[in-house]
């Protein structure tokens, strides 16, 4: 069961914090490899011009279908309450009309104290299934959101009898949406429609593993395998791209000396980019990158997951020397290995910059700020209930990111992603954390380069009641990586 807190606890500022720091940079660390080797896949010149949106990823109006959508999102409810209830047999599945009425009150909301996994990848995911339930019945990403939020307000109220969390609510609202609409537009694009046989009913299984409510209605609809006869232009052509590095990883998980500290292991990771960056549009998630890692660890084996999509952006100017485009963008943050978790989401405005100095020579940036609606920051003295060992907060984030492409060969990248963060529930206490990452990568072939990586996390803890922490968590790659 929940454990009723008694920590310090600040009445949260519900997040219509939206937009209030707007500076110099974007969410990432995406290398400036793969903003190059996309953009050189969509243009066939050695310029990249900023274009307006079309019809390319914005598809035909499709029917909607409520009473299916609902039923759906409910079916996403119902499962895992019944395998708590009938499998597991636990307390907080017993749900009563007296516990649903307990829980539409205002004052039996709390904070709650799961594990960071659970709040911060298990949450977001389950709203990603509600999300899904209204996108892939014919809804729009704006009429779609209001699932997330429907979804998780009822989950809280009623798929338990533990008293309705914010944080849950904010996590599985915002992040459902992101990861949501982010597997949806991948499901579908991996999936040619054109192509049938073994590969198609391939693209098929890995469309529905990707967004399971997606595939459940290609199914539904007997789309599942079937040549599709319509125009090109009624397809989703979106540019997508995907560098995947295997390799070796070592991290320290205290202020010791990397090598003599550090423990190595394996680690595999994915780089997705979908769209082209430097495509003006109005369309949520018309682009947007991906970072999935997972290794070996004490912990866990997914190690990060990071989205950051277009909401909406703006051309600021451009000619045949100088790119430069202005985006608001929403992101979703998981970081969890043995040395360092941190999990957030968060709003940014963007400015992403590309400056050709010939054929042979590019730079490409990205800076901005925005605001952290809610993140969960490690406490080195907070632990109890079913794990929770992190304080929730609101705060800024300041994020730059800059690289360089040499004839298509060599690449390099440095960033920088920093943020400050006002504890609303744990410990009274404060933080700044800092992430410094470099990268250098050789493309050997055409879709096989070979990369280092070092960097570190720095977490920097001011406390009311205790001793202030400073910690420093280093780490480097090595990898093969593969374009597709």
């Amino acid at each position: 069961m929940k454990t009723k807190t008694k920590i310090y606890l600040k009445r949260i500022p519900f997040p219509l914090l939206l937009l209030v720091l707007i500076m110099l940079t974007e969410h990432g660390a995406n290398a400036a490899i793969f903003i190059d080797d996309t953009v050189k896949s969509i243009k066939d010149t050695s310029v990249v011009k900023v274009k307006k949106d079309t019809t390319m990823t914005t598809l035909p109006p499709v029917k909607k279908r409520f009473w299916r959508a609902s039923g759906e999102l409910m079916l996403a409810q119902i499962i895992p309450w019944s395998y708590n209830y009938f499998i597991r047999d636990a307390d907080f599945a017993h749900i009563s009309f007296k516990s649903i009425g307990h829980n539409l009150k205002p004052s039996s909301w709390e904070w709650d104290d799961n594990n960071f996994t659970t709040n911060q990848i298990g949450h977001p995911y389950q709203g990603s299934l509600y999300y899904s339930a209204f996108r892939s019945n014919g809804y729009s990403f704006w009429q779609a959101a209001p699932a997330a939020f429907a979804g998780s307000f009822m989950w809280e109220v009623a798929g338990e009898t533990h008293n309705p969390a914010p944080n849950d609510f904010i996590n599985t609202s915002l992040g459902g949406i992101a990861l949501g609409e982010m597997s949806y537009r991948v499901a579908n694009r991996i999936i040619n429609e054109r192509q049938h046989g073994f590969k198609r009913q391939m693209s098929e299984v890995f469309g529905f593993l990707i967004n399971p409510m997606n595939g459940f209605n290609r199914i539904i609809d007997g789309k599942w395998g079937r040549v599709s006869t319509a125009p090109e232009t009624d397809l989703d052509t979106a540019n997508l791209v995907a560098e995947i590095d295997l390799g070796a990883r070592q991290i320290s998980e205290k202020n010791q000396d990397l090598f003599e500290r550090g423990r190595i292991g394996w680690y595999a990771r994915a780089r997705v980019l979908y769209g082209d960056p430097y495509r003006e549009s109005k369309t949520p998630f018309n682009n947007f990158d991906v970072t999935v890692e997972l290794g070996k660890d004490d912990t866990a084996r997914l190690n990060t997951v990071r989205v950051n999509g277009l909401l909406s952006s703006w051309e600021i100017k451009s000619n045949m020397k100088v790119e430069h485009l202005l985006s608001l963008t929403m992101n979703y943050d998981f970081y969890h290995n043995q040395a360092f978790e941190y999990g957030a989401q968060s709003v940014n405005l963007t400015v992403y910059s590309e400056y050709d100095t010939n054929e042979k020579l590019k730079f490409f940036t990205r800076a901005g700020a925005g605001v952290v609606i809610l993140a969960a920051v490690p406490d080195a003295y907070l632990y109890y209930g079913e794990g929770r060992n992190y304080d929730y907060g609101s705060g800024v984030s300041i994020i730059a990111n800059g690289g360089v492409s040499i004839n298509n060969r060599w690449t390099g990248r440095l960033a920088y992603q920093g943020g400050w963060f006002e504890t609303l529930n744990g410990s009274h206490s404060s933080y700044f954390l800092h992430a410094f990452a470099g990268e250098a990568r050789y493309r050997i072939f055409n879709r096989v380069s070979a990369g280092a990586e070092g960097g570190a996390f720095i977490l920097h803890g001011y406390y009311r009641d205790y001793d202030d922490i400073n910690k420093k968590y280093p780490f480097i790659r090595l990898s093969i990586g593969v374009r597709i």
